[in-house]
């Protein structure tokens, strides 16, 4: 049975290197739009100068004001940031690459509610827009009295894939976690000569001692105990 000594040593080696390693930041994730706020801002790309009078005046009607006007989408994740709408509109013939990306990038760094209003048909162009994050594809153009129904439905739908991608990001961060634990207690193991239950109750004190994560701790002390491996 390993004595206190064993877990005074590795307490000792993770006060002496914890200053070099750097904090733990944590991954935000997407807003949430649980709750949308009423009325709506909106951002709308339109080419069109009569149609997007036309749309603006359908969303005024309802309530919902149009902050920003664009005639290409090419700085929508510039004028998203800077704007922050609740909801993008684009409506356009068919979207072209530079578009698709403009809208990846937008999903990426400030994900909105998207609805893509678009002339033709194109069932591979559609499934590479909803692949780029359009909530709502809607063909034969827009119309202003169908405005405020699609939007609702792209909402809806964005909403639930928010939803869906903060519980993918929380399994895959559980599961991360995790294998760090079990990393930790095999490097706790092998460097205190101890069993799998003692090395966990080295990580928990470490943990508790600190006012840290379990998941954490195990990250420094893999960094500590590593680095002494390379050290040999």
């Amino acid at each position: 049975m390993p004595s206190g000594q064993h877990f005074a040593g590795v307490h000792q080696e993770f006060q002496q290197l914890e200053r070099i390693l750097q904090p733990i930041g944590k991954r935000p994730y997407a807003t949430s739009y649980a709750t949308m706020p009423q009325p709506l801002k909106v951002l709308l790309v339109d080419d069109e100068i009569v149609r997007a009078a036309m749309v603006e005046e359908a969303l005024a009607n309802e309530g919902h004001e149009v902050i920003c006007r664009l005639q290409a989408p090419t700085s929508l994740n510039e004028m998203v940031a800077r704007h922050q709408p609740d909801v993008v509109i684009i409506d356009m013939e068919s979207p072209d690459r530079d578009t698709l990306d403009s809208m990846s990038l937008l999903n990426r760094e400030n994900p909105r509610p998207v609805v893509f209003f678009a002339d033709q048909h194109d069932p591979e162009t559609m499934q590479a827009a909803l692949k780029s994050g359009v909530s709502a594809y809607v063909v034969d153009g827009l119309v202003p009295g169908r405005v405020k129904a699609v939007m609702e439905v792209a909402i809806a739908r964005f909403e639930s894939f928010q939803s869906m991608r903060r519980e993918l990001d929380q399994a895959r961060t559980q599961l991360a976690e995790r294998k760090r634990i079990e990393r930790a207690k095999g490097l706790l193991m092998k460097h205190q000569d101890c069993d799998e239950p003692q090395a966990y109750r080295m990580l928990r004190k470490l943990a508790m001692d600190r006012g840290q994560r379990i998941g954490d701790v195990a990250n420094n002390v893999i960094d500590i105990l590593e680095q002494l491996e390379k050290g040999r």
